[in-house]
């Protein structure tokens, strides 16, 4: 059995593998202050509930984070806890994919991840958006070559700034409004997020095929459901792409 981490600045996903079926998945909050000590009880205890038993000799890990001090965390964790020695998504990993960025050190882990686990699902030429903190557009090539992307404020930070700057609104459920012209000031604000963010993701998504050819778009990531149904661009939704990348990449790096 494998256990998978993407830990992301807001969420971190863990999914747990028999094989190439993803057979549980757990998503909980980021929080940068845990220490080795409490994530390995938080993560015993997930397992736990779901009736399962770590045992080192039949279970692997693999790490993807864009928070330094929780991979350095979660590699104490598994050292220490666990007695495994985890695959770590970092500068030097094996994944089988070819990085053409001008410096291939920059592209956050769960990047990487994006677009292994995207283009084997679907081939290339692929775009896979990550609706996370960050909206990530990754695109791979026929190839399967990691070309580059594009990285924008993701839905709830951008609501955020709004909340913060404007005193005159206040926070909405961030759901699919009636209709795209608003009738009151909650509506207009779910209209201008929900539907302003499908026609973002479009717009760059077309712009990036104009470079790239046409290609599959997948989206994934905690708002990826949302926004997937008002978008004409995006054809699949896979939310444990992620997972399946970091899969991939532990096996390639046995």
């Amino acid at each position: 059995m494998l256990l998978t981490i993407d830990v992301g600045n807001t969420q971190t996903v863990l999914g747990l593998f028999d094989g190439p079926q993803l057979t549980h998945h757990w998503r909980i909050a980021t929080n940068v202050e845990r220490t080795s000590d409490e994530l390995a009880l938080l993560v015993s205890e997930l397992l736990r509930l779901r009736g399962i038993e770590f045992h080192p000799e039949e279970m692997g890990i693999a790490i993807s984070s864009v928070v330094p001090r929780l991979t350095a965390a979660l590699r104490e964790m598994t050292d220490e806890w666990f007695g495994v020695k985890a695959v770590v998504l970092e500068p030097g990993t094996r994944t089988g994919m070819p990085i053409l960025y001008d410096n291939p050190k920059e592209v956050g882990a769960d990047r990487i991840a994006n677009a292994v686990g995207a283009y084997d699902l679907y081939g290339g030429p692929c775009i896979c958006v990550d609706f996370g903190t960050a909206t990530t557009f990754d695109a791979i090539s026929a190839k399967g070559e990691y070309l580059g992307g594009a990285i924008i404020p993701g839905i709830e930070i951008s609501l955020d700034a709004l909340f913060g700057r404007a005193a005159a609104l206040r926070r909405v459920e961030l759901v699919e409004p009636r209709n795209v012209i608003g009738k009151n000031t909650v509506e207009s604000m779910q209209a201008g997020a929900v539907y302003g963010f499908a026609a973002q993701v479009d717009g760059l998504c077309q712009r990036m095929e104009r470079e790239l050819g046409e290609a599959t778009v997948v989206a994934t990531g905690g708002l990826a459901a949302l926004i997937t149904p008002l978008s004409t661009m995006i054809q699949h939704h896979e939310p444990w792409v992620t997972l399946i990348g970091l899969r991939l990449i532990w096996e390639r790096n046995q």
